[in-house]
């Protein structure tokens, strides 16, 4: 007889249901409440591109120790949807529990003898309550909410007055949907007896904040002086430019003539919205877009006329499964190369990867910055399981001492000075150039902005030696960013060891459960996260200490590993992949799965000396 599970604050609780049905509120309701009894959660919704009708699931993590990324395996199931019956039944852990509307019978072969089943006839209750049938969809929902919440021990006052808050300004709403919880809780406390899963009311999220990374980036771009956004809608990125559109709505209007203070376009296409953002980086202001791969891939002429005009651009890639059309609505590290070498002929941009909402924030107010100091197109680099998710993260902070960074702009008393200006003459050995803003003065500081090649004067130029002299510069440019872009974080392992492991963005919080998993079990890796490029020469003395390095990312093809090789000249032997790329969050229990196979050992290897 398979033993329950039986824990206090650290379980899985996943939801299956159908796309459309309503679940998402109430779902998110179930993981808020957690939250505000102060347990750390993670939530992670897995839903498709289509409106209505195909699987959709939500997955919450709840864990007091802050293990917030994916462990794998799910603790207890909650199956709504019959479609993914069977596929859901295997996901749960030995010992685990599924809890189900049993208002019509199942045959024994559908369950397992190593779980607990729990049965609740949600559809009765809602059809003996309900005579509207939309009113029976969605109250079955918060039905099954109050129902965990009995099961649970989670505080029934906590979901009502989350209910207040979601139907604040429709009060007619607030007491049907209470009344749907107490529905569930009421059967619970009469039928059933509560799980060995219990939450417990703790102080482990303290200042905390519950936040998607689309509004974090949007916010970010606030702070960061963006007044110029162009746009077109495409799924995961969407939500960003909403962000930033409500908070200009509250920030960006001038308070004595109500005048709007920014400019908001959604353009034909994507080749259009790249197009406004580098004609409003020429003209001096802060300008970006939002998309995902295949917007990418419309923008490429674009994005080499401002690599090689020296115009500043930020693109938030909010990344998604490829290519083509791929999976929408799944998360992915997949336009790592296609954005690093973005168009056609030698071009390299720099890229920043966020690890979370915060850095979502600080790395989105940051971009512009670099924009402007280095002329040129600067990437954001979300993925969908950040940008679409909310995340449990630090607070934003702003120095409001700090002031923007426009780079070098060669200003009116200097050229009336009589000051040299050559619009792509390196004065500095930095690679930058001066520019000057459009009409800065009447007669000094003018140029024709080309995408064709030219001397340091800008004046068209075809010769072999000037094209190479420029393409020159643009390197020693990239040099600089070096310099400048958020630098690589260090993890060492808590013993000596010459295994590593590379990392970046949202595999964060799934990589560090990982890597205390594996010292738990005797191997011990130091670690590093990578937050930009062009990369630090702190990463390639990482690699150059280690015997083996793992690097562990999204995709199928191994793209920053390829990239670290391509720019560092790194043999490709040292190098090992650890590839995830089913379009679902990575988990801790994957990453150290394939670390132990790698290293010869089983996936669940036990502590022994020869490991370490």
């Amino acid at each position: 007889m398979q033993k329950s599970i039986a824990r206090i604050n650290d379980f899985v609780v996943k939801f299956a249901n159908v796309n459309g049905s309503g679940s998402a509120s109430a779902n998110a309701m179930f993981a808020k409440s957690v939250l505000r009894m102060g347990v750390p959660v993670a939530a992670r919704n897995i839903f498709p591109s289509n409106i209505q009708g195909l699987p959709t699931w939500y997955e919450v993590r709840i864990s007091e120790d802050d293990r917030l990324g994916r462990r794998g395996g799910v603790d207890l199931m909650v199956a709504m949807n019959p479609q993914t019956w069977d596929r859901d039944l295997k996901e749960i852990e030995p010992g685990g529990y599924l809890f189900y509307d049993s208002t019509k019978p199942m045959p024994p072969e559908k369950f397992r003898d190593d779980i607990t089943v729990i049965g609740a006839p949600l559809t009765g209750i809602c059809n003996r309550v309900y005579t509207d049938p939309r009113q029976r969809q969605l109250f079955k929902n918060i039905i099954y909410v109050g129902a965990l919440a009995g099961l649970l021990d989670i505080d029934i006052a906590v979901l009502e007055q989350l209910v207040q808050e979601e139907f604040q300004g429709k009060e007619r709403l607030i007491r049907p949907n209470i009344e749907a919880l107490h529905l569930g809780l009421g059967h619970v406390r009469e039928h059933l007896e509560p799980l060995p899963l219990k939450v417990r009311r703790a102080d482990k999220v303290g200042d905390r904040i519950y936040v998607e990374g689309n509004a974090a980036a949007g916010l970010g771009a606030v702070y960061g002086g963006a007044t110029v956004c162009a746009w077109y809608p495409i799924t995961p990125s969407t939500s960003l430019a909403e962000a930033f559109t409500a908070y200009c709505e509250d920030y960006r209007v001038d308070p004595a003539t109500g005048k709007a203070r920014y400019a908001i376009v959604q353009a034909e296409d994507e080749i259009a919205s790249i197009g406004v953002v580098v004609g409003a980086g020429w003209n001096g202001a802060r300008a970006f877009t939002c998309t995902s791969g295949p917007g990418i891939s419309l923008m490429q002429e674009f994005v080499g006329l401002s690599y090689f005009a020296e115009i500043p651009a930020v693109i938030f890639d909010v990344q998604r499964g490829g290519p083509s059309t791929g999976m929408p609505t799944r998360t992915q590290q997949a336009d790592i190369l296609g954005a690093a070498y973005a168009s056609h002929g030698d071009t390299k941009h720099p890229l920043l990867f966020p690890e979370d909402p915060t850095e979502c924030f600080e790395m989105g107010a940051q971009a512009f910055d670099l924009a402007d100091r280095l002329q040129t197109t600067i990437f954001v680099m979300l993925d969908l399981d950040i940008g679409m998710n909310e995340w449990l993260c630090r607070p934003f902070a702003w120095d409001d001492k700090r002031r923007l960074d426009r780079g070098k702009v060669m200003t009116y008393e200097e050229l009336e000075a009589g000051a040299d200006f050559g619009r792509y003459k390196d004065v500095d050995g930095d690679g930058i150039p001066y520019r000057t803003y459009p009409g800065v003065h009447p007669d000094k500081g003018s140029y024709f902005t080309r995408g064709t090649s030219r001397n340091p004067y800008a004046r068209y130029s075809e010769e072999g030696a000037v094209y190479a002299d420029n393409m020159q510069r643009l390197l020693r440019k990239f040099e600089t960013a070096k310099t400048l872009v958020p630098a690589p974080v260090a993890r060492p392992a808590k013993r000596p060891t010459k295994t590593g492991a590379i990392y970046f963005g949202s595999t964060t919080p799934a990589m560090h459960e990982a890597l205390d998993v594996l010292a738990s079990q005797g191997r011990h890796i130091d670690a590093m996260r990578v937050r930009a490029f062009p990369f630090a020469d702190a990463l390639f003395d990482f690699i150059a200490a280690h015997e083996q390095v793992f690097v562990v990312e999204q995709n199928r093809d191994a793209q920053l590993r390829t990239l670290i090789m391509n720019e560092g000249g790194v043999d490709p032997a040292k190098l090992i992949p650890v590839l995830h790329y089913d379009g679902a969050p990575i988990t801790a229990r994957f990453i150290a799965g394939e670390i132990n196979q790698a290293l010869g050992l089983p996936a669940r290897a036990p502590i022994t000396e020869a490991a370490e």
